[in-house]
């Protein structure tokens, strides 16, 4: 009787540890902007990744039957809201009636949020929170507010790897602000194709100027163009802005215009708006897609960049960050 008894405590004691290990958490966003980030903070206690990747247009995206049947399967699911997943919303409500379905814009206080002229002559909110440091951090508060509450056991350790990651954040932010102050005060216009860096000109005090309005469904009209052309020719702006994830033909319309009536302007540099760039790159990272477009954003208005930007400085800084992520998954598909 003592041997068996012995022998069900030994394996007992194996079995132990499988049991104290819950599974992670299966976590699906929207944004790359959300799941890289998020990666980073859930450590190994989450698998994180998301629907759309680089070059994608979330504005006009439509979910694939994968894509329902990842989200289905999923614990927990991120988006952004505001409308900018627009495709996505009747079936994100439907979701969250069965799990929780998390909008990060709900983070964001509505008095910081942009209202700009909607569609019908009313106002909408501007959904590109992440533009904006200090707005993306509040935004991703409360994403780790919703991890800790789907996994109380591992609130010590999100806490933690948020405070180092909001340190990286907080790092860049200064860095952002000390590059697009050395642009001259005549050249601070940023002219892109769609309204999606409202939150960036607001934050380190640039005018910015758009084709579209803040979603790529809408028409870049004829007129919109040549106002802009008169824009660009009047106040001698020398550089346009293109973005990864919308067609250039609008931005290169401007320039033809321009030219037409003697003004030579240049294409400044390619931004991320709506995407990131491909994961395994820099600008795959939410930190790298930021630092990218503030530094190509300068350079291009004629400001003082350093050889590298910031990405040297964030790579020291990311120990623990790094060491705490490499267990979960950030992938995005």
């Amino acid at each position: 009787m003592l041997r068996l008894s012995c022998c069900v405590l030994f394996c007992l004691s194996l079995l132990a540890p499988a049991c104290r290990a819950a599974p992670p958490l299966e976590v699906v966003t929207t944004l790359a902007q959300i799941a890289e980030p998020l990666g980073w903070i859930a450590g190994p206690r989450a698998r994180v990744s998301s629907l759309l990747g680089a070059g994608v247009d979330p504005h006009l995206y439509r979910p694939t039957r994968s894509d329902v049947a990842r989200l289905a399967a999923a614990d927990l699911v991120f988006y952004n809201g505001l409308h900018l997943e627009a495709q996505m919303e009747g079936m994100l409500q439907a979701l969250a009636a069965r799990k929780p379905v998390v909008a990060l814009a709900d983070g964001v206080a509505p008095t910081r949020l942009r209202a700009v002229g909607g569609a019908e002559g009313g106002s909408a909110r501007d959904p590109h929170l992440w533009m904006d440091p200090a707005l993306w951090r509040s935004a991703l508060e409360h994403a780790v507010a919703a991890l800790i509450a789907a996994d109380p056991a591992g609130a010590e350790g999100y806490r933690s790897r948020a405070r180092a990651y909001f340190l990286r954040l907080q790092r860049l932010q200064a860095y952002v602000t000390q590059v697009m102050a050395t642009v001259p005060a005549q050249a601070r216009v940023l002219v892109t194709a769609h309204d999606a860096f409202g939150y960036f000109g607001r934050a380190f005090d640039l005018e910015v100027l758009a084709i579209q309005g803040l979603s790529t469904e809408s028409e870049a009209g004829l007129r919109r163009i040549e106002e802009l052309v008169e824009v660009l020719v009047r106040r001698r702006i020398a550089a346009v802005f293109v973005e990864s994830s919308v067609s250039p033909r609008s931005v290169q319309a401007l320039i033809d215009g321009a030219a037409a009536r003697g003004h030579r302007v240049r294409i400044g540099g390619e931004l991320y708006s709506d995407a990131m760039g491909p994961p395994g790159d820099y600008t795959g990272t939410y930190l790298g897609m930021l630092d990218h477009n503030a530094s190509t954003i300068a350079h291009g208005l004629g400001g003082r960049v350093p050889a590298g930007g910031l990405r040297g400085e964030l790579a020291e800084m990311a120990g623990p960050v790094e060491a705490a992520g490499r267990g979960s998954s950030a992938a995005v598909h």
